[in-house]
């Protein structure tokens, strides 16, 4: 039995299938301490881990390692070194020296690793790391490893094309162009040979005009026929399609693979262009050993064909135009000076369009959350600097303390409007009729909006469900009313409706989805949006409003909202008329009724005193506030700085403490994951979970606990823990 081991991954469930007797493990239930707690820990972990065990290098894994051994067969419980034995010579030398005592860390190591078809050239960042027995000895070696494959290729493509880019931005005619491109793509890809043809009008044969080959390769230059190359070739090329070729002395007849081999190849890769219908031309890239073409270099070859061959289309039609005005050079010599003008800007502006367009959203992002902040902390750092003072007046004390708390919760809502902007807004979804939803929040906009603001409010005589965040959808409707409010100038109709559709149409882009939505409507009379403001009303500090009016995160919140609880929102304007505002989200059926979860009978609101509390938190300055507010409020405390350690103070049953106040996001397991298996042991148990932003809150929601947003204060705690011991 493996009462030590508590996983339910995958690869748990394989260690307790797997026949550890045959292995120089022995039987799983007389392995040391050492190595259960290191298993135990392994499997807990969401990084890709490995450990090798012993002089014999035998290997157990967790899930997140799978991906990193591909199509290879199973590797649990066989030797580290037979398992990864093509590139054994390159990494045995950093196990040993794990084995020796010393840990490594490398950073996008190189590898030719087996794992599919073959040879696979893959990246990982990795760190070996000794594992010792209670007396110090090195009994095994921990790999922590993420494969950064995507990432290095990603970076080199990029590196290709910027090079591609910059050499071509300054060629003046196609074949400049073509030698250019096709000596950096050659020699990125370490080939023999890159060369590109233009096809004949019959598209029967082809003219490679220039080609790059590596020293001891032939050039190919010349006129040829497509059909010696294969009816492969002729079908895939004219379909449009590239030619991919491994090795041609198995993929073609003796005769085919011959026309092949007379250019010094072996492998080939071939990408055609296709031109208002038919094949125009080929780029094409040789090599002389059989290959095995990755979808990375694939990718890479076509994305410069396309690339290269639009600037040759460019530059012909460049020439075309200054061939066609030569004859009519005095006549014409402001148009064509316009010409070459806006030639040079459009060379120029597609070098720096890719990098504006980067910076453009990230700078106002930043530089929004920049000034706000700033702000912020502005207001924070003169009222504590106030707070030093000698002999400062109670009065004064009071407002700067005041000053402070106000200014964090702003700041707190800030990050808040960001993150649902983001879509990372953790959100509490409830299953809630709209129309009596928004029949209240009508009747609340008629004092909001002022008298002179008509509010109008039509609904559907059937109830129409939806399951979201009801605080999140309020505050999205008012945001778009107060819009509408200063839209119309305080003066108009603001009309309110309610339908439902069998299918959310296709807005700004993404397609349209046929299931049953909720639409939300508001239309004011206002002034309207110009065309060139309604694209970019929905991004974070954009706002068209004077300064200090609005802080351009308001709609940004509605988006981010409706986005994340799997709808959109749609708009409408015309100068002069008004706006309408429509808010869609997936429909669902009422929610039947639930009995209550059987809870333990809470204990008197003022007993706080003999409460017991367990404060869960990896940060030691948050750890050192929370437990003294929980102190003061007059609470016991045990504070736990990781899951492990706080599931190991709960015991089994959970019974020595009557609440616990978490964190969400630890390193190991997070506070969500925790919190299940606590409410496993004990169904009743309070728990209270706070967090500052998790991905897994965003993604799942509170999940049944309670929830506390970070920054929190003393008062915020007390209720929430209140709210969550003494439920009714």
């Amino acid at each position: 039995m493996m009462n030590w081991l508590q996983s339910s991954s995958e690869m748990a469930e394989r260690v307790r299938q797997h026949d550890w007797a045959n292995t120089p493990l022995g039987p799983a239930e007389h392995w040391p301490d050492v190595l259960k707690i290191t298993v135990a820990l392994c499997f807990a972990s969401s990084f890709p881990q490995a450990i090798v065990w012993g002089p014999q290098l035998t290997m157990l894994y967790n899930d997140a390692f799978i991906p990193i051994l591909g199509d290879k067969p199973y590797a649990l419980g066989r030797p580290f070194s037979e398992v990864w034995r093509e590139v054994w010579p390159e990494i045995a030398p950093i196990a040993n020296a794990a084995f020796e005592g010393h840990a490594t860390y490398i950073e996008n190591f190189a590898l030719l690793i087996e794992r599919g078809q073959g040879p696979e050239q893959a990246f990982f960042t990795f760190c070996y790391s000794p594992i010792r027995d209670p007396q110090g000895r090195v009994v095994g070696m921990l790999d922590t490893v993420t494969e950064t494959t995507t990432t290095v290729f990603l970076t080199r493509r990029l590196a290709v094309l910027d090079a591609v880019g910059s050499a071509v931005a300054n060629a003046l005619d196609a074949e400049a162009i073509m030698t250019t491109t096709t000596r950096l793509l050659a020699e990125h890809l370490q080939v023999s040979n890159c060369a590109y043809a233009d096809m004949d009008a019959d598209e029967d044969g082809f003219t490679i005009r220039g080609n790059w080959a590596a020293p001891g390769s032939p050039s190919i230059v010349g006129h040829y026929s497509l059909a010696s190359f294969g009816e492969r070739a002729v079908k895939s090329l004219r379909a449009g399609e590239p030619l991919v070729v491994r090795d041609n002395r198995v993929e073609f007849t003796l005769k085919d693979a011959a026309s092949y081999q007379a250019l010094g190849a072996l492998a080939t890769v071939c990408f055609p262009l296709i031109k208002d219908g038919r094949l125009t031309a080929l780029m094409a890239v040789h090599d002389k050993a059989a290959r095995v073409w990755s979808p990375y270099e694939l990718a890479l070859v076509g994305e410069v064909t396309e690339r290269s061959w639009a600037h040759i289309e460019r530059v012909r039609a460049d020439a075309a135009v200054r061939e066609g005005l030569a004859a009519f050079t005095e006549l014409n010599a402001t148009l064509e000076q316009r010409v070459e003008e806006r030639t040079t800007a459009l060379t120029e502006a597609e070098a720096a369009l890719r990098q504006s367009q980067k910076l453009e959203a990230i700078g106002q992002l930043t530089g929004g959350v920049a000034h706000d902040f700033n702000n912020l902390l502005t207001i924070i750092r003169s009222s504590v600097d106030f707070l030093r003072q000698p002999g400062l007046s109670e009065q004064r004390r009071q407002r700067y303390m005041a000053a402070v708390s106000d200014t964090v919760e702003r700041a707190s809502k800030l990050t808040s409007q960001l993150l649902a902007f983001a879509r990372r807004q953790p959100l509490n979804p409830e299953v809630f009729d709209v129309c009596q939803r928004v029949r209240t929040i009508g009747e609340m906009l008629e004092s909001v909006t002022g008298a002179r603001i008509q509010v109008h409010v039509d609904l559907p005589a059937q109830p129409c469900h939806v399951r979201v965040d009801a605080s999140q959808f309020e505050t999205a409707l008012i945001n778009i009313a107060l819009n509408a409010r200063d839209a119309m100038d305080g003066q108009g109709t603001l009309s309110l409706k309610v339908a439902t559709a069998t299918a959310m149409p296709s807005i700004r882009g993404d397609a349209q989805v046929t299931q049953p939505f909720v639409s939300v409507s508001l239309a004011d009379t206002g002034s309207g949006i110009a065309s060139e403001t309604l694209e970019r009303i929905f991004e974070p500090f954009f706002t068209t409003k004077a300064v200090g009016k609005g802080t351009g995160l308001g709609l940004s919140q509605v988006f981010g909202f409706a986005k994340q609880s799997g709808g959109n929102v749609d708009v409408s304007s015309t100068l002069g008329r008004g706006t309408v505002f429509t808010l869609y989200l997936p429909q669902v059926p009422p929610q039947t009724a639930q009995h209550p979860t059987p809870h333990e009978d809470p204990a008197p609101v003022h007993a706080v005193a003999m409460r017991h509390i367990l404060i869960v938190e990896d940060n030691l300055d948050v750890g050192r506030f929370a437990n003294q507010i929980l102190q003061d409020l007059g609470y016991q405390t045990t504070w736990a700085t990781d899951a492990e350690q706080a599931l190991a103070l709960a015991g089994a049953d959970a019974l020595p403490f009557d609440a616990i106040f978490s964190d969400v996001v630890m390193p190991g397991m997070t506070g969500v994951a925790m919190a299940r298996i606590l409410r496993e042991r004990r169904p009743a148990l309070p728990i209270v979970l706070t967090s500052g932003y998790s991905e897994e809150l965003a993604d799942s929601g509170y999940d049944g606990f309670e929830f506390l947003p970070k920054p929190y204060s003393a008062d915020q705690i007390a209720r929430a823990l209140a709210k969550a011991m003494f439920k009714d």
